[in-house]
């Protein structure tokens, strides 16, 4: 019966260490995830409000306005 028991004690705490493993492993996940949206996602919304305005202001200078 101890045999038992001390092999479900070491399963416990391999048990917890991949759970911290994992816990890790996602947080690092979530924050990749934020950077690329910030990198990625925002410059493209920006780009949106940016081009319409640059084009006015390119067409404009064009026509000698």
């Amino acid at each position: 019966m101890d045999e038992i028991l001390q092999k479900l004690n070491e399963q416990e705490a391999k048990i917890n260490a991949i759970y911290k493993s994992v816990e890790k492993t996602r947080k690092y996940f979530l924050i990749t995830l934020i950077v690329s949206v910030i990198v990625i996602v925002l410059p493209l919304i920006a780009l949106i409000f940016v081009i319409p305005s640059f084009l006015k202001t390119i067409t404009g200078a064009g026509l000698g306005l």
